[in-house]
């Protein structure tokens, strides 16, 4: 893997908080450069997930790879954990557990409006600085 040269692209709601945080702590983890972060709701997000529609789209966070190959929700994360530094044990795990994988996915979801409160100012400004810097 080249630093650089994203491998897949993470789509996120660009709206939530939460959902900036956690694209920003991904981005930070992913020192190789593998990831490159996409708003749902702009332009290339709708490229990228043509055939789902807006509930779909909006319903959980998508990976899609180099091939064009997308998973979605619970089933990105070992997809997710594989692209970067020391995730292939974790992807190891999320791929035995699929179920619970998915489960405390959608608990998170559920729960990603009172979780973007506890995102302080600090770590809002550190994610968007990420997103901006991988972004294009």
């Amino acid at each position: 893997m080249n630093a650089g040269r994203p491998q897949a692209a993470l789509l996120y709601d660009a709206d939530c908080g939460f959902c900036r945080w956690g694209v920003g702590r991904i981005l930070a983890w992913d020192r190789r450069g593998a990831i490159r972060p996409v708003a749902i709701g702009g332009s290339e997000g709708a490229t990228l997930l043509v055939g789902l529609d807006e509930a779909a789209r909006t319903a959980s966070w998508h990976l899609v790879d180099a091939s064009g190959s997308r998973t979605s929700g619970g089933a990105a994360v070992a997809p997710l954990l594989l692209l970067l530094p020391g995730g292939r044990p974790a992807a190891a795990l999320a791929t035995r557990v699929p179920r619970t994988v998915d489960a405390g996915y959608r608990s998170v979801v559920r729960r990603r409006a009172s979780l973007g409160k506890l995102v302080t100012a600090g770590a809002a400004r550190r994610a968007r600085r990420r997103i901006v810097a991988r972004s294009g």
